[in-house]
């Protein structure tokens, strides 16, 4: 009851006329209904609202009713809406027995199953994670698959191709040359600080913003560490406010990890560490790079679990476009310290024992948050709970060039999934490490395989332009 008064207050005292509910679908996406606040009350919070969970990818339609119930803390004045709306997040049900259950393949609730796992197994009662999100801020994109007719074209002021066109300043950024550039080249800063303080508003802490190394509109923003579940819920609002800020600005954004060829592409690399009563459990003074024997295996279980995990850390085709060597993105399976064309990298800087972690780099922005982020805890509880030791199973450290080695040091080293097809089979051969106690249902995994074996497919089947490049005149 209590709930139902704090979020009527919230309305009336902001002059709130509609409330947004939010509700992830199988690919990571947000769906959202709406209704006028006058119709709502305390009993939303206890049946929810019901919908069709086919349409969002997930039950098959014979079992497709479903139950969204709204989480009154998660309650913002959503920025975006011209008539006063206050936007809210929540959890999914299913109806068995006249009761309420959790949804077992919701990604929200896989999160929160992780979680429970790693407090059930002893080994740590908290996570913490802060992901870097790259994106690119452009100023045109136009794209069409027609029989007859197949095309994208993007374009951004600041894009070098642009330095020859009439009543230019000349601010164009070469390729690959935009780190940590300055105005008057960096365009793009006035808006970043705008998205910043949306996500200070809307509860998510900014550690800082710059433009990357792409010359035609890389952006990055970082925010703080933060508890798993939570920076999922963060993940989305991130997106959410760097697209439509960008579209309010008169632009576009996209996270897509490789959006123009020979560029930098876009990752979403993941800090993390563990902490167990109040203590990381990742930090020993004594250890390689600081780091204690936990730390170890936690880097061992997401190093054999690398290959598998990047279906969903990096579940679309565009992914694998961006793992190639030459731009700062890994592709070999190892770790090492500031070593950024290893997978798992050890800041050099994060010296304290409270910040001292690691990063997974090979994600990016296309994944589902919520499966992601727990699928990366449950591989490295997976190796602490079976000691597994990276430097026992030659996966580093290496703490040198990994793409300077030779093709016969290469040949030795284990590579990260070339293809989405690669990841794909990856996980069908294992998986068992992320059906610990349910935390991912057998059913999700196969539902996830088969979705996105599909789309390959059809991305495969349609004729590319650089096809026409190679072929036509044979």
């Amino acid at each position: 009851m209590g709930t139902e008064v704090n979020v009527k207050q919230l309305c009336e005292e902001n002059g709130i006329q509609m409330i947004d509910f939010k509700m992830i679908d199988l690919d990571g996406r947000w769906r959202h209904i709406t209704i006028p606040v006058s119709r709502f009350d305390e009993k939303l919070f206890q049946y929810g609202i019901g919908f069709d969970g086919s349409n969002y990818g997930y039950a098959p339609v014979e079992k497709s009713d479903m139950v969204f119930i709204p989480r009154p803390e998660s309650s913002v004045i959503d920025p975006f809406e011209e008539v006063p709306t206050l936007s809210m997040c929540g959890d999914v049900y299913i109806i068995e027995a006249e009761e309420n259950i959790p949804f077992d393949q919701y990604p929200r609730n896989v999160s929160l199953r992780a979680v429970e796992y790693m407090k059930g197994s002893g080994i740590a009662d908290r996570m913490l994670i802060g992901p870097e999100f790259e994106f690119y801020l452009l100023d045109h994109v136009a794209y069409d698959i027609q029989p007859q007719n197949t095309f994208f074209s993007i374009d951004a002021a600041q894009a070098v191709w642009n330095r020859g066109m009439v009543n230019n300043a000349g601010y164009q950024i070469p390729y690959k040359g935009g780190y940590h550039i300055g105005a008057p080249h960096d365009m793009g800063c006035d808006l970043r600080s705008k998205m910043c303080l949306m996500l200070e508003d809307w509860g998510v802490k900014v550690k800082y913003h710059h433009h990357e190394v792409g010359g035609p509109g890389q952006m990055e923003i970082e925010v703080e560490l933060g508890d798993m579940v939570d920076m999922a819920d963060g993940t989305m609002l991130v997106k959410y406010i760097v697209k439509n800020a960008a579209v309010q600005a008169g632009k576009t954004a996209t996270f897509m990890p490789k959006p123009i060829y020979e560029e930098a592409g876009s990752g979403m690399h993941v800090h993390m560490l563990l902490y167990k009563d109040g203590e990381p459990i990742f930090y020993d003074p004594e250890g390689y790079s600081g780091l204690s024997e936990t730390a170890h295996y936690f880097i061992g279980g997401l190093l054999k679990h690398a290959a598998s995990l990047c279906a969903f850390t990096n579940p679309s085709t565009n992914s694998f476009k961006r793992l190639v060597p030459g731009y700062e993105a890994p592709v070999t399976i190892g770790y090492a310290t500031a070593n950024r064309s290893a997978v798992v990298r050890i800041p050099a800087y994060a010296k304290a024992p409270e910040a001292k972690r690691f990063e997974l780099r090979c994600p990016d922005a296309t994944a589902n948050p919520y499966y992601a982020y727990a699928a990366i805890l449950m591989a490295g509880l997976d190796g602490i709970e079976n000691k597994i030791d990276p430097r026992e199973n030659n996966w580093g450290p290496y703490d040198f060039n990994l793409y300077e080695l030779s093709k016969e040091q290469q040949a030795a080293i284990h590579s990260l999934p070339r293809s989405l097809r690669e990841a794909l089979k990856a996980l069908e051969l294992d998986h068992d490490y992320l059906m610990k106690n349910n935390v991912f249902p057998e059913r999700l995994i196969n539902i996830w395989i088969e979705r996105k074996r599909k789309e390959l497919i059809r991305i495969e089947q349609i004729p590319h332009p650089a096809e026409f490049e190679q072929y036509y005149d044979l």
